[in-house]
């Protein structure tokens, strides 16, 4: 594959992983500054929270990068998938137990 190719790809997919990590930077940034603020158990999820899609991409780029095109974009795309699933799990976390990560 074209190494223009490959950038091309990576940073299309790229801009969604990035759109990932800025709500996880925001929901933190919104939790933390709230009135009950959060305690050491809310740190580290929503820290995680902001770190997981950044090692899914890079995990994804160190396994897609060799292959053909499509099968890069599609390991990108579950990547992103996975991202989106965990994503999901840490907002219905905050959300249904919402005494658990504030208050600290």
């Amino acid at each position: 594959m074209p190494t223009w190719l490959a950038a091309t790809i990576a940073g299309v997919f790229g801009l969604f992983y990035a759109y990932a990590v800025w709500n996880a930077v925001a929901f933190l940034i919104d939790m933390a500054t709230g009135p009950r603020g959060l305690n050491g158990l809310g740190w580290a999820v929503l820290l995680f929270a902001v770190l997981f899609p950044i090692v899914v991409f890079g995990a994804a780029l160190a396994l897609g990068l060799r292959r053909q095109p499509a099968q890069f974009a599609a390991l990108l795309l579950a990547g992103l998938g996975l991202t989106a699933v965990f994503w999901l799990n840490i907002i219905s976390y905050a959300l249904s137990s919402g005494t658990s990560l504030v208050g600290g």
